[in-house]
């Protein structure tokens, strides 16, 4: 094994040598893509990137993980594209890999997934089809999708690997300011799980199961030029399939978000209210056979103020809550389930971090971001993190006590980054930071690994081309 020292010299020389050698373009310079490069007709579209990122953890939060940990992960996407007046077909393969993986570093599927169809499918396009004016596009196959604030489902950025779907999507859109989007379709289980497979990359196709069907609807309306509305509702089914045990969901999820972009010298806010019905089971375990009746929800607030001065900061009040089990000994589940979200932009890093998610949680924060440059953008965050529930489980950790006489304060976060489009549309690289101080349910829980505080440092190149 290559030792993490050695890893970390070779790699930031690389990086800064790269840097170093990478003068930022100037704002008229197009990018180079291959698809110009290439001479390639108008119908056909080909791009992708490739992103090579190291991951440093120092201490560990994980009930099962103690020591440090690091790893290289490296992901290529690539997009090709017919085009025709109103027909398209899309097919993108993805490669995610880890290496230089030591016995400390958390490795599964949203790490590693090798040589993958992300997506494949057949899209038809037309115009003016409910108003005068309006566009309209509906996709078959496999695919990926953003939905609303990507806080319920999302087409993945920071993690290594991707949520994809094989099913049906609409989208209709007007002038910018009504949009609707309707969806059905099967979640993608990704392949390999077992540890030893994924620590040497072994290629298995993923699969989609019948026993998981995902359904959504979502509108969007612009009010005024800095006022919008959204208004949603998710279904998740799911039975047990052989080999592939589930938690037995049936879940509706509505909600709704309001929301004013930033802009200098003005305030902005964003509102979002989602709240879950349904049934559950407390695990995936076969011999747990008991449907829990399921009623959760999720709150985010957050009040910002962009000042108009040349680094253009911008400060911003957060807080989410996110509802946990009250009881573990009755026949309730209160704890939210966040579907196919992504949680990166709200609670830090992921990859072999990631200590925070949308599920048991009561956490303020406070953020400010600026830009020194056109091309350099950097931010520091703070949050302090609660279990909304204190018999309830910290989901990401493994850590309960079903009791609750651990307390339920988890501890603080500060993060920063610093992201620098060194070849803008090209070549960008990006730095980040988190420091995890524990709390007394971090210190005193029963399955604790007695660890206190954890570092996590990454950087990483991404090639746009």
């Amino acid at each position: 094994m290559t030792d993490p020292p050695f890893l970390t010299y070779r790699a930031t020389s690389l990086v800064l040598l790269l840097s170093f050698t990478c003068q930022a373009s100037p704002a008229d310079i197009v990018p180079w893509q291959i698809a110009t490069a290439a001479s390639l007709p108008k119908w056909l579209s080909v791009s992708g990137t490739h992103r090579a990122r190291y991951e440093s953890l120092d201490g560990q939060f994980r009930s099962d993980r103690a020591g440090n940990a690091h790893v290289l992960v490296l992901r290529t996407l690539l997009l090709t594209e017919l085009k025709f007046d109103t027909v398209s077909l899309g097919v993108e393969l993805m490669d995610s890999r880890a290496e230089f993986i030591d016995a400390d570093t958390t490795v599964n599927p949203t790490v590693v997934n090798p040589l993958e169809l992300l997506q494949a499918y057949l899209s038809f396009q037309a115009s003016d089809v409910l108003r005068p004016g309006d566009s309209t596009e509906l996709r078959v196959g496999r695919i990926t999708m953003d939905v609303g604030d990507r806080r319920l489902v999302a087409r993945n950025r920071y993690r290594n690997t991707l949520n994809n779907f094989t099913g049906i999507e609409w989208n209709w859109n007007h002038s910018e300011k009504q949009r609707l989007k309707a969806f059905y379709v099967l979640p993608i289980k990704q392949q390999p799980t077992e540890r030893d497979r994924l620590l040497v990359n072994d290629i298995e196709f993923d699969a989609e199961y019948l026993g998981i069907r995902f359904w959504g609807l979502y509108g969007s309306v612009q009010f005024s030029s800095n006022l919008r509305a959204e208004i949603f509702l998710f279904g998740l089914d799911e039975s047990d399939e052989t080999n592939h045990p589930t938690r037995n969901r049936e879940l509706y999820t509505p909600g709704a978000r309001l929301y004013m972009p930033p802009e200098p010298s003005r305030f902005d806010f964003t509102i979002e209210s989602v709240w879950q019905i349904g049934e559950s089971r407390a695990s995936t375990a076969t011999t747990d056979v008991q449907n829990l009746q399921h009623f959760a929800h999720f709150q985010h607030v957050e009040f910002g103020y962009t000042f108009n001065a040349s680094w253009v900061p911008r400060l911003v009040f957060q807080y989410d809550y996110a509802s946990g089990d009250k009881n573990p000994a009755d026949r309730d589940n209160e704890r939210f389930d966040t579907l196919f979200g992504a949680r990166r932009f709200d609670f830090g890093p992921t990859g072999i971090y990631g200590p925070f998610a949308r599920s048991n949680s009561s956490t303020p924060g406070v953020r400010l971001q600026f830009s020194p440059s056109r091309h350099i953008n950097l931010f520091v965050a703070h949050r302090a993190y609660w279990l909304a529930s204190a018999q309830d489980e910290w989901t990401t950790s493994g850590l309960r006590d079903s009791e609750g006489r651990s307390g339920n304060f988890i501890g603080q976060q500060i993060e920063t980054r610093l992201r620098w489009e060194i070849v803008p549309g090209n070549y960008r690289f990006e730095a980040g930071l988190a420091h995890f101080f524990s709390g007394n349910f971090k210190d005193d829980a029963p399955n604790s690994n007695g660890e206190e505080d954890a570092t996590y440092f990454y950087f990483q190149v991404l090639l746009s081309f």
